[in-house]
């Protein structure tokens, strides 16, 4: 049936509208020069169309965007966005925005909008509950019997699945993408740390896994989508992604599948940590007597940590699954892809690896005295790896887990760089580009140099955390910091004691993929050979 005329005139003003913004953008894609300097601003548009057209390199696109502005560029957003945004990368705003003026920059509406999935969770609150969280989670992180509950984990992972796995390789002359690899071995460790579960994404016999695993390893495949759909958000017009949202298609769709998969894994092991802790006689204490060094998972402490609190919305258990759902998502991305970024910069920088293999054998120090040890070193003598610790920390330098951080004024406010802030004006300082920039790194930046990270006395320099922004700066400042290295150094000194890491021929350029985390797009295909140790 044809529609009335009516109809079809109240809708004219809107379709016009409509085509003169696709034509608009259509326009600029085809005629504008590919990546220019300064995208342009667009009559109602803003400059919405340079950074979609930039999105496969995004974090590439800011860098120049800010080397050429100086360090702070004005984002000019379209007209149904507000007010405009502000990207930077000067240490000086970091320091401000992060830290000096810290309680004026909050997360912001947004933000929470743009990472639902997390709820109430550390990542997404601020003030008094997020006090909360942080000292809880401090607590737990820094107790000992989780650091030595961390060491068993890790060392136990790299012992029964990571090793077996690469000799195979090894043996086979087979390639593997390493990136998938440490991406499976760091969501079972982080499922076991905080979850108290073990889902066997990472096995020699995966392959044959039973339906039940198969369903956890696809929500492990789940955080890959909601990061990527968090991205999008990000540049998308808020407007634009709800009505996707509302209409269940596209990329919001397979976001909210990803979510109800992450959802049900959370919420289906609260449920068996809760019968476990009911057929025992739990303490009501924050760390109880039933608690050994062989378990000593987070959701079991946080269940006794928040008993009888009151929580956002009232729901005890929703609480809960935001807690560990904020600390799954940290644990098992920034770990993994910190890895991935330090070991192809390894194999395309063999003499560093081959000095990290030397440094292992002098400190190494095994357990039962024997040569085939799994365990290199100990809490005791992780310290000595000085030059392990310069490549890593010149790997997030380069390469930060996190690129991206984001922050909304509660008042308006100057920048040191002389910017002004107007109130609730949303603010992204961009970690990628503060790695590599010649004003604060010299014109060496770009170069993979763990050097710069030792002392003339041969011990680790200290860099100010608005500098290396790889873990936040301030008050936000990552708590799982020292865990993370403790977990890198495990499984970099692991293989790098044993193996030899070589890219395959003809592998596609090793880029960031469209990602909240630097996470890689055509993954890590390596050849993996045995070092003669």
């Amino acid at each position: 049936m044809a529609l009335p005329l009516q109809t079809l005139e109240s809708y004219l003003p809107i379709l016009v509208a409509t085509f003169c913004s696709l034509l608009v953008i259509y326009l600029h894609l085809k005629f504008i020069k590919k990546h220019p300097k300064f995208p342009t601003n667009w009559p109602f548009l803003g400059m919405m169309p340079g950074l979609i057209s930039n999105a496969h390199r995004m974090h590439d696109f800011v860098t120049e965007l800010l080397q050429e502005s100086g360090g702070t560029f004005v984002i000019k957003r379209h007209c149904f966005a507000g007010s405009d945004e502000i990207l930077t990368c000067d240490p000086a705003n970091i320091q401000h925005i992060l830290s000096r003026n810290f309680s004026n920059y909050p997360k912001g509406p947004k933000f929470n909008q743009i990472f639902e999935l997390l709820g109430d969770g550390i990542f997404n609150t601020d003030a008094t509950l997020w006090e909360l969280q942080r000292k809880t989670t401090m607590f737990l992180l820094n107790h000992s019997k989780f650091r030595t509950f961390l060491e068993k984990i890790s060392w136990g992972e790299v012992e029964k699945r990571l090793i077996p796995i690469l000799d195979r390789v090894a043996d086979e002359w087979k390639e593997i993408d390493l990136a998938d690899l440490l991406q499976k071995f760091t969501y079972d460790t982080s499922c076991k740390l905080i979850l108290g579960y073990d889902p066997c994404c990472l096995s020699i016999d995966s392959m044959h896994a039973t339906d039940d695993k198969a369903y956890h390893v696809k929500a492990e495949k789940a955080f890959d989508i909601t990061e990527t759909g968090a991205f999008y958000r990000h540049i998308l017009p808020v407007s634009y992604w709800k009505l996707k949202k509302w209409l269940q298609i596209g990329l919001e769709k397979k976001m909210q599948k990803a979510s109800d998969e992450l959802n049900n894994l959370v919420v289906h092991c609260i449920a068996l940590t809760c019968e476990k802790l009911s057929k025992s006689s739990a303490s009501d204490d924050l760390v109880t007597e039933t608690h050994s060094e062989d378990d000593f998972d987070l959701l079991t402490n946080f269940m006794h940590a928040y008993k009888g609190i009151a929580t956002p919305s009232g729901n005890f258990d929703k609480f809960l699954k935001d807690t560990v759902m904020n600390l799954l998502f940290a644990a098992r991305d920034t770990t993994s892809a910190t890895l991935s970024w330090f070991f192809w910069l390894i194999a395309t920088h063999p003499s560093v690896g081959l000095k990290i293999q030397e440094e292992i054998k002098k400190n190494m120090s095994f357990k039962n005295s024997e040569k085939d040890d799994i365990r290199l070193f100990d809490a005791t003598n992780i310290s000595n790896l000085v030059y392990l610790h310069g490549a890593l920390c010149e790997a997030m330098r380069l390469f930060p887990a996190v690129p991206l951080n984001h922050k909304a004024s509660f008042q308006a406010d100057v920048l040191p760089s002389g910017h002004s802030i107007g109130k609730h004006t949303r603010i992204l300082i961009s970690f990628y580009s503060v790695g590599r920039m010649e004003s604060i790194w010299g014109e060496d930046c770009l170069e993979f140099k763990p050097e710069r990270w030792i002392s003339e006395q041969g011990k680790t320099k200290h860099v100010p955390s608005y500098k290396f922004v790889a873990f936040n700066s301030g008050p936000r400042t990552c708590l799982g910091k020292e865990m993370s290295f403790v977990q890198t150094k495990i499984i970099a000194a692991s293989i790098l004691y044993r193996y030899r890491i070589e890219m395959v021929e003809g592998h596609p350029p090793v880029c960031p993929r469209k990602s909240v985390v630097l996470q890689m797009k055509h993954g890590l295909k390596v050849k993996v050979t045995k070092s003669a140790t």
